[in-house]
């Protein structure tokens, strides 16, 4: 039922529509200009540089469309009416994950006509293409997880914005911190590196159950919070 409002919500509201358009535009753009450049490249070159910008639009649309998802409720005053509900906090969080999820991957599988332009002039593994997009709704998953959390737990949509996008640069720049750490800090702030230690692989057509595992652990333990934190304000 959560899931269900909410995704109308997206698809009712001139936001969802302008956030997957500005994507979309911005990937097509980034594809003729940086992947397929003006120089011959091999088409396996051409994917990873795909898949490369495609990680940080998917991370910004996460971002755009999670902001709203408990922060809205929260400023038009019907978070009261879901609060007194008999549906429990993790079927909230859940629903509003899994509607914002649908929309994200759905804008994920649009872009597959991108990877599909290569086979007019050359030829790319259907495994890369796999890998990579696997790679990409991971990703979404951890950064929708992570930006319902912030939503969850602030007061307007604009904080839950800065909030969620904060705590995802910080997860993207630790490969930075473990370049100047030492053990066993350094193996610490590699593993959480949110894309040079996990989404290379993807990128480069290859699947790892340990990125697998670093996603879908943020996306878990994100949620887990998201769900206390609304039990707990049911208590208070």
């Amino acid at each position: 039922m959560v899931a269900r409002r909410d995704l109308a919500a997206y698809l009712n509201n001139v936001w969802g529509y302008a956030v997957i358009a500005v994507v979309l535009v911005v990937d097509g753009i980034l594809f003729n200009a940086v992947a397929l450049g003006d120089r011959p490249k091999y088409s396996a070159e051409v994917m990873e540089q795909f898949f490369y910008f495609s990680f940080g639009t998917t991370v910004i649309a996460s971002m755009l469309l999670t902001m709203r998802l408990v922060a809205e409720e929260r400023q038009t005053g019907t978070l009261v009416l879901i609060d007194s509900s008999p549906l429990r906090p993790w079927q909230i969080i859940g629903g509003k994950y899994l509607s914002a999820m649908t929309v994200l991957a759905g804008l994920i599988l649009v872009t597959l006509y991108m990877p599909a332009l290569v086979f007019v002039n050359g030829k790319v593994s259907y495994g890369h293409i796999v890998a990579g997009y696997t790679g990409l709704l991971l990703v979404a998953a951890a950064t929708a997880a992570i930006g319902t959390f912030a939503s969850t737990v602030s007061r307007s949509q604009l904080v839950a914005g800065f909030a969620s996008t904060a705590l995802t640069v910080v997860l993207v720049v630790f490969w930075l911190l473990a370049k100047v750490a030492d053990p066993p800090l350094k193996d610490v702030f590699s593993y959480m590196s949110l894309y040079d230690r996990h989404f290379r692989g993807f990128m480069q057509g290859q699947i790892n159950t340990e990125d697998i595992v670093f996603y879908v652990s943020i996306a878990f333990v994100s949620l887990m919070l998201s769900t206390r934190f609304m039990a707990a304000r049911r208590w208070r």
